[in-house]
């Protein structure tokens, strides 16, 4: 859903709902709008989308869910990215996989929950509902980066390789959806993010080895 104007005209010309989960995502968008995310219960964003609660369930776990919608569908990739990536070393293809997933994702499918926050008063449920999904796919880059290294599982190195790769990519994606019609496209604004970090860590392990 683009966050750039209202929850149901913010979808490109002759684009289909991909399913009942987009639908119930538009409905939670529009009434969070109108009377505010506390105020919003499961029950009217099941109603107002012409769905039971039940199908709400179906799609997802709990009305925050509904913020990352598309996001969400794009990093489920992230393992068959990391798996098909190339480069001189771990660091370098989580970038290129980071870089990828990016360009993959739909131009015209931009998180309303970064850009109208505020008028929806969403505070700390965004940052949690957030950083539960920041947490998974940190686990996911520190596994791929100790398995491709030799290293043991929970090796500092890569833990630490892991957060500061994601954080560079989470605020390119933050900055993106923020730009409005001076956005770019979001695998340029991760990989001009991940390249100064990605440098520093190659560096950092190429002195390691010397």
């Amino acid at each position: 859903m683009s966050g750039d104007v209202g929850p149901r005209t913010g979808r490109s010309s002759g684009r289909p709902r991909r399913s009942s989960a987009d639908v119930l995502a538009d409905a939670a968008a529009e009434l969070f709008l109108e009377q505010g995310w506390s105020r919003t219960t499961v029950d009217q964003i099941a109603q107002r989308a012409g769905v039971s609660r039940g199908t709400f369930f179906n799609y997802f776990e709990s009305k925050a869910d509904t913020f990352w919608l598309d996001l969400d569908a794009t990093a489920a990739g992230l393992g068959d990215a990391l798996r098909a990536s190339s480069g001189a070393s771990p660091v370098r293809r989580v970038e290129s996989a980071l870089v990828q997933l990016a360009a993959a994702h739909p131009a015209d499918r931009v998180p309303w929950a970064l850009t109208q926050s505020d008028a929806m008063g969403l505070g700390d449920d965004l940052v949690s509902s957030a950083a539960v999904r920041l947490v998974r796919i940190r686990a996911t880059l520190t596994s791929f980066l100790c398995e491709t290294a030799g290293a043991p599982r929970g090796d500092a190195r890569a833990e630490v390789a892991a957060s500061a790769l994601l954080a560079a990519a989470a605020t390119a994606v933050v900055t993106w959806a923020r730009a409005g019609v001076h956005r770019r496209a979001l695998d340029q604004e991760v990989a001009e993010a991940l390249a100064p970090v990605a440098d520093g860590l190659a560096g950092a392990g190429r002195a390691a080895e010397g």
